[in-house]
C-alpha cells in the first residue's frame, strides 16, 4: 500500500472543482493516470476491511464473530 501525500489547500480546491464537472461526489477517488480512468473509493470497502483484519489479535477476532454470529441469530 502506498503511503499518502499531503496536497495544499488550492491544488484540492482545483481537484473538487474538476472531480465535479464529472458529477463525482464522494471524498475518495482513485485516479489513474495510465489507464484515464477514475474510480470513485467507498469509504468502507471490503479493502479497508481485510487490511485492518491483519492488525486483530487472535482473541478479538474470535470475539468479532461470536458478535456476528449475534447478529445474525437476532436476524432470523
Amino acid at each position: 500500500m502506498s503511503i499518502p501525500r499531503k496536497i495544499d489547500k488550492q491544488i484540492a480546491n482545483e481537484l473538487r472543482s474538476l472531480l465535479s464537472k464529472l458529477n463525482i461526489k464522494k471524498s475518495k477517488v482513485t485516479i489513474d493516470l495510465e489507464n484515464d480512468t477514475i474510480e470513485v473509493v467507498d469509504d468502507y470497502s471490503i479493502d479497508d476491511i481485510l487490511e485492518s483484519a491483519g492488525a486483530l489479535t487472535p482473541e478479538r477476532a474470535e470475539e468479532m464473530q461470536q458478535e456476528l454470529k449475534k447478529s445474525r441469530e437476532e436476524w432470523d
